[in-house]
């Protein structure tokens, strides 16, 4: 796709999309820039990025979280910090049986022992 679908597919400006290509936050486009392509990585990268704004992280702090190899933390309650991977932020994927999941794996860990 060319640079005009993906600002649609998104919603970010062009100027936007370059700055995050320029500053690492996106791969380069495919082609070079005369016949720039655009595909759904770079979807990603641009919704990946948008959000972490949306929850108020800067640029600098957004670089630092996509370059963690461990994941994202994000702090749960007090004592509990949910690490997540960065390629999982803001991928659409269903929250649900993620979340049934940590609900079952506390419920187990966080359970009294048996007398």
């Amino acid at each position: 796709m060319k640079i005009t679908e993906l600002t649609k597919r998104t919603g970010v400006a062009e100027r936007q999309i370059r700055y995050l290509i320029s500053e690492g936050f996106m791969p380069s486009p495919r082609g070079g820039r005369a016949h720039a392509e655009y595909d759904d990585e770079h979807v990603t990268s641009v919704r990946r990025y948008t959000r972490l704004r949306e929850l108020g992280f800067p640029p600098a702090a957004i670089k630092l979280l996509l370059q963690a190899r461990e994941g994202t933390p994000f702090p749960v309650v007090p004592g509990i910090t949910l690490v997540v991977d960065p390629d999982l932020l803001a991928s659409g994927k269903p929250v649900k049986p993620l979340v049934d999941a940590v609900r079952r794996i506390l419920t187990d860990i966080l359970k009294e022992p048996k007398p």
